[in-house]
């Protein structure tokens, strides 16, 4: 329905232009109108509240001003006619051109309708998940991967050049505890603790005994009379690639593929940091004292300045984050999307900081953040902890609920908002699991196609369906929703939100299933049923894009 609403937002304009002039007001001060559908039946298939958000601006009551925009629309071929309601909408009832527009652009576009040009081929980099390859993903990361792979598929669809990247933080003092830790549990399987005592800071959970038992199983004891530093960078290394291995895996399992692994290492083996830090010198940005390099964070939104590189000449975490977003800037990136944990909800500013010191505008990086995530068994939260290592990891999930489900749940919600993710519900085959009740819709409508193939009956093309056939409630109700699709991506694409798409899903499944219920297809007279057919055949492709997106299966049955 973009088409259709580019119309109608066309005709509202023009009428607000008319009124504007009669009033003296400046046509510039007029924002862009926007439409959604009425929550009533009865009111409409599309409405628009701008009288209610205009009226002060025009010094009219919002029932009058809606009034007299109505007087001065022009007439719309998608138009069959347009009401006023309290208290001040304007409701428009579309026409049988709109419908046959709609069902004729779903068969000829297939699966790539709902997809635009809004991204005009920009190239954009989604960096999401970035986990510590100190431990197995857990829920948290799992939300992560599944938030960043959708935006990526959602800006893919919507014009967007995307390349999917994962920050593998393998430098730092991270590295250095865990190649301890898993020294310390080496020496402890082998029986003799006290030569490697566990440091107090440590990872602590099984996988480490795990790591450690592998190390034995394939060098046996040759470190027990090794020094302990000549042997640590052995089991950093092998405890980093391992897990780093099990996480690959994890993620393809779950449906995420990166383009890119990039590592943090990188920056310092190629020398990368002295040249990002002698562009914010250059640029004004950085300045020497007492040793250190120093970022003029008081010339942004921070309080204080922030070091760089600390006295000793060992970077910060920020001087690295500072070089690895201009590497990624001299990529060609013309945005980048990072995808954080919420607990980093501080570091934004200073990040955003750092990429307009380097002389892009502070919105070229956009940062998402994702909040934690509840595990709930029979209405009970299972209770998480990394820090003793106690937490559920996401192939626990994935294996206890599947992929499909874990992906659909973990967008049903804003990412910056907790989610509750309840397992039993996750494994349901019921309409009480919202996956279930999306993918069953799919199902019924293969089931009605194969059945309408097993009596021979052909799939009509659009020119060929009386859509007067269409007039009933639930089918004008499903084909709104069908025409909405394209906004609803676009909508998806600039506000980064997967759960946009999820509601989507939800509404034309639940669509859908009244128009089942409600209407006999098969078996009807002969213009009646290929009108249906022509419905479903559409709620199909949309249903089975929307799904793909998510990454979630279109069964065929069910």
């Amino acid at each position: 329905m973009a088409d259709v609403t580019k119309s109608l937002r066309g005709i509202v304009e023009n009428a607000l232009r008319k009124l504007a002039d009669e009033k003296g007001i400046p046509s510039s001060d007029l924002p862009e109108i926007a439409f959604e559908k009425p929550k009533r039946e009865g009111q409409g298939d599309v409405s628009t509240n701008c009288a209610m958000k205009l009226c002060k601006l025009f010094g009219e009551k919002p029932l009058d001003l809606a009034g007299k925009i109505v007087e001065r629309l022009e007439e719309n071929e998608f138009v069959a006619k347009v009401e006023v309601a309290a208290p001040g909408f304007v409701n428009f009832f579309l026409s049988l051109k709109w419908m046959e527009k709609v069902l004729s652009e779903i068969l000829l576009e297939g699966k790539r309708y709902g997809s635009s040009s809004l991204g005009e081929d920009k190239k954009v980099q989604v960096e999401f998940v970035s986990a510590n390859p100190t431990g197995p993903l857990h829920v948290g990361h799992g939300r992560g991967a599944a938030v960043g792979d959708i935006i990526a598929s959602i800006l893919s669809f919507t014009g967007w050049r995307v390349e999917r990247e994962y920050y593998i933080n393998d430098a730092g003092l991270q590295m250095d505890i865990l190649g301890r830790s898993t020294q310390s549990r080496y020496f402890e399987i082998a029986c003799v603790p006290e030569k490697a005592p566990f440091p107090e800071d440590g990872y602590k959970g099984e996988y480490i005994y795990d790591i450690a038992r592998a190390v034995r199983e394939l060098e046996g004891d040759r470190f027990l009379s090794m020094p302990l530093e000549e042997s640590r960078p052995f089991f950093k290394k092998f405890a980093a690639d391992a897990i780093l291995e099990t996480i690959k895996k994890d993620l393809a399992d779950f449906g995420v593929k990166f383009d890119v692994w990039f590592s943090e290492k990188s920056l310092y083996e190629r020398d990368l940091v002295p040249s990002a830090m002698e562009t914010l010198k250059e640029r004004g940005f950085a300045f020497e004292n007492e040793g250190a390099l120093w970022f003029k964070s008081t010339d942004f939104t921070d309080e204080k300045d922030r070091v760089l590189i600390r006295s000793n000449g060992v970077p910060t975490y920020f001087a690295s984050d500072i070089t690895y977003h201009k590497e990624k800037f001299d990529r060609g990136f013309e945005k980048v999307i990072d995808i954080w944990g919420a607990d980093h909800h501080g570091y934004v500013p200073r990040m955003k900081a750092g990429v307009e010191a380097l002389g892009r505008n502070a919105e070229d990086l956009q940062v998402l953040l994702i909040q934690f995530v509840n595990l709930l068994r029979d209405g009970q939260q299972i209770p998480m902890s990394t820090r003793s290592g106690q937490f559920v990891t996401l192939r626990d999930v994935l294996e206890e609920v599947g992929v499909d489900a874990t992906r659909f749940f973990f967008v049903m919600r804003r990412s910056d908002s907790h989610l509750d993710f309840d397992l039993e519900l996750a494994k349901q085959a019921s309409n009480d699991n919202p996956v279930y009740y999306a993918q069953y819709a799919h199902a019924r409508i293969c089931s009605v196609l194969r059945e309408a193939e097993a009596r021979d009956v052909r799939l009509p093309g659009a020119d060929e369906v009386n859509m007067e056939a269409l007039s009933g409630d639930e089918e004008r109700r499903l084909l709104a929703r069908l025409g909405s699709f394209p906004e609803e991506m676009e909508k998806a694409s600039r506000e980064l939100a997967p759960h946009i798409l999820v509601t989507y899903v939800l509404d034309l499944a639940g669509d859908f299933h009244s128009f089942y219920n409600a209407c006999r297809i098969l078996g009807e007279e002969e213009f009646v049923m290929k009108a249906r057919l022509l419905l479903v055949q559409a709620a199909g492709t949309v249903l089975s894009t929307a799904l793909g997106l998510l990454g979630v299966s279109a069964p065929e049955r069910m």
